[in-house]
């Protein structure tokens, strides 16, 4: 088709959409402009449901006619097509508002989740804030992130960052109030990593047997109230830490040594008043844990001395059944995750250990114990709640190839002892 049959047809379109091209606050009243005005076009797009009253199309910022021509036959066969897509005015902010809530309630997301999820958006307000969506490009949004790398956020925050925003306009798109999703194509650009860098990242800090036996030794001799008994089960269990405050007793079967997990502890405040009991992690992390003996006893002793406080507090005591439950003010609220940390360090501190580790390095301790123990990674995770952790896979394979080392080394000793 030649370029004059194919002027005459988009214009034979135009004309059955009822429309007309001019240039839009041209002061101009010659027939040439020289006020440099850009060309637009209004077109009928049909009639309004409701009002029955008829709808236009407006659109300019063309430089010529044969681009406002380009633009209406394009809108004409979207269309005639049913292909056609009102775009919204709403800007990021105010579509990031009314996403959240409705993030919240179609996934069942955790308060943790959700205070993570708007922490993420305000890191994008400040290049999208007062844009409307779909005037912001994919060249924008990855400029963004490049910005935001710039600034010294680290991958994983920005993979956070970077995964609200793509939720967020991928609802805008599913929503039809966008007709191209701008984080389609956006990556998170990270630096290459020396190999001692990605090794010290890979494995996270644990305790050998010998430092958390150390350490259980100290918390025994020297901790303060629930010390032994709270770092006891966090090792020899592998539970989370929010797992673990909100225990009850409902959850322990004396009989078959058993813990069941059902719910976590969330406290963002660290209010004692303000806590909430939320459902666990993930589906998988539901479960039901085999622990030893000694454990059990520990359990027994904490649950004898507890009853004597209960006896003696009477309805001074808030009685909702914890095991790790406040002993002075506040009596028989569950204790903060805060403090479970903060007396970790004191008895890190107390046994010469390395101050950095956390109650979740006691998690990576049960692991990587297990793996020495010869405990396959398949049981483990399911032991720690996981269906696919990296982390712990991580521990699994340090440890394990740690043993394959020494099992070469023993067979070389072998067969040298026979020269």
């Amino acid at each position: 088709m030649d370029i004059c049959n194919k002027k005459t047809w988009k214009e034979r379109a135009f004309n059955e959409m009822k429309g007309h091209f001019y240039r839009r606050n041209c002061t101009c009243k010659k027939k040439k402009c020289t006020c440099g005005s850009k060309w637009a076009f209004t077109i009928d797009i049909g009639l309004d449901p409701i009002t029955r009253k008829r709808k236009q199309k407006v659109k300019s910022g063309f430089n010529t006619k044969q681009e406002a021509e380009e633009a209406a036959a394009t809108l004409f066969h979207e269309l005639n097509q049913g292909t056609y897509l009102e775009e919204t005015d709403k800007t990021f902010s105010d579509f990031a508002k009314e996403w959240l809530p409705v993030y919240s309630e179609a996934k069942d997301v955790k308060p943790g989740t959700i205070r993570v999820r708007e922490h993420e958006i305000g890191k994008l307000l400040p290049y999208f804030s007062q844009l409307k969506l779909k005037d912001i490009t994919r060249k924008m949004y990855q400029d963004a992130l490049n910005d935001l790398k710039d600034q010294g956020y680290s991958d994983s925050t920005r993979e956070g960052i970077n995964r609200t925003g793509r939720m967020i306009f991928r609802k805008a798109l599913e929503l039809e109030l966008i007709k191209k999703d701008p984080t389609e194509f956006a990556y998170v650009k990270k630096d290459k990593k020396t190999i001692e860098q990605l090794e010290e990242e890979e494995v996270p800090k644990y305790l050998e047997k010998e430092d958390l036996a150390l350490f259980l030794k100290t918390s025994k001799n020297y901790g303060l109230e629930h010390d032994y008994l709270m770092y006891l089960i966090l090792a020899y269990s592998g539970i989370r830490v929010g797992e673990l405050v909100a225990l009850k007793w409902k959850d322990i079967d004396f009989i078959n040594h058993t813990i069941s997990i059902t719910k976590t502890y969330y406290n963002p405040k660290n209010n004692t008043l303000e806590y909430q009991l939320v459902t666990p992690k993930t589906r998988k992390s539901r479960r039901k844990i085999i622990v030893d003996e000694e454990v059990i006893n520990a359990l027994k002793d904490h649950k004898n001395a507890q009853n004597q406080v209960i006896k003696r507090l009477g309805a001074d005591y808030y009685n909702k059944d914890f095991i790790f439950a406040k002993m002075e003010r506040q009596y028989g609220y569950p204790i903060v995750v805060k403090n479970v940390r903060d007396r970790m360090k004191r008895l890190l501190r107390i046994a010469g250990l390395n101050e950095d580790l956390t109650p979740h390095s006691l998690r990576h301790t049960h692991t990587s114990l297990l793996a020495e123990a010869g405990v396959t990674l398949e049981q483990i995770m399911d032991r720690l709640g996981h269906t696919d952790d990296q982390i712990t896979k991580n521990v699994y394979l340090h440890v394990t190839q740690e043993m394959k080392k020494e099992a070469s080394q023993k067979f070389a000793e072998l067969m040298r002892s026979l020269r």
